[in-house]
């Protein structure tokens, strides 16, 4: 293969990004909403945390490691195989379900948003993380470590869909989405195996679950709140719990291979 001069890489980077509409540190529709105004800040004083497991029964899925030869760059970052974060089983318990409060909030609450971004990272062909939370309205900074070309393109259904190229290592994107939702699919238009999933909500309560399952959502006001835990292949589960002032609920919702 013959090199390629910086010349020509960034001709070819103007033209991709022209093509895809949005370019590096620029805001991809949908824009950020306005902040809300007025309401009441949760409590401190009464409140309390919702923790819990997710769980696994049965046996988890084997899936074939990711084949990155396609692209010389990618297979080159690894020196051992690479397996798919579909499904991640760690002592019973699985990784990379979102977990947040579905329903249940008084709407009399009102939270700030945040404004640094949540970074999603593009790393030895890889998004990381696999699965990530962020609010209504926060910055989404997608970034591009490798020196080869990625194309991000997230599938919302309720959000604008978007689809941005990054040709060249370095490159940084910022996107916001307008509404709530669980779960937003990213993809890779370049290497097949890269995909990510967002869940997007409009309160601070929700969570991974990472280490053998493991989630904890804290300073969550007294109420009686519905859970949802959701997998990018096994679906849905929820479980309703009451908490009280200062209370400590457990919380466990249970995946089935096959479901």
């Amino acid at each position: 293969m013959f090199p390629v001069s910086k010349t020509i890489a960034a001709a070819l980077a103007v033209g991709l990004l022209a093509a895809c509409g949005s370019g590096p540190n620029e805001s991809a529709k949908p824009s950020s909403p306005a902040a809300a105004t007025g309401g009441q800040k949760v409590d401190q004083a009464t409140a309390g945390t919702i923790s819990g497991t997710i769980s696994f029964a049965g046996e988890a899925p084997r899936l074939p490691a990711i084949q990155m030869a396609s692209d010389p760059t990618c297979a080159s970052a690894h020196k051992d195989p690479v397996q798919p974060q579909t499904y991640v089983v760690k002592d019973g318990g699985l990784d990379n379900v979102f977990v947040y409060i579905k329903d249940g909030l008084d709407k009399k609450y009102v939270f700030t948003t945040p404004t640094e971004p949540v970074t999603l990272d593009q790393k030895g062909c890889e998004y990381i993380p696999h699965v990530l939370g962020i609010r209504v309205g926060q910055p989404l900074q997608i970034a591009n470590d490798d020196n080869t070309m990625h194309n991000v393109h997230g599938m919302p259904e309720t959000n604008q869909e978007f689809n941005i190229g990054q040709p060249l290592a370095g490159m940084k994107s910022t996107v916001t989405f307008t509404a709530p939702e669980v779960l937003v699919p990213f993809k890779c238009d370049v290497h097949s195996w890269m995909n990510a999933y967002i869940g997007v909500v409009n309160h601070p309560y929700f969570a991974v679950s990472a280490d053998g399952g493991k989630f904890e959502l804290r300073d969550v006001p007294p109420g009686t709140y519905t859970i949802e835990a959701v997998h990018e292949k096994l679906g849905r589960q929820t479980q309703t719990v009451t908490l009280g002032p200062k209370d400590s609920k457990q919380v466990s919702l249970t995946f089935k291979a096959g479901a």
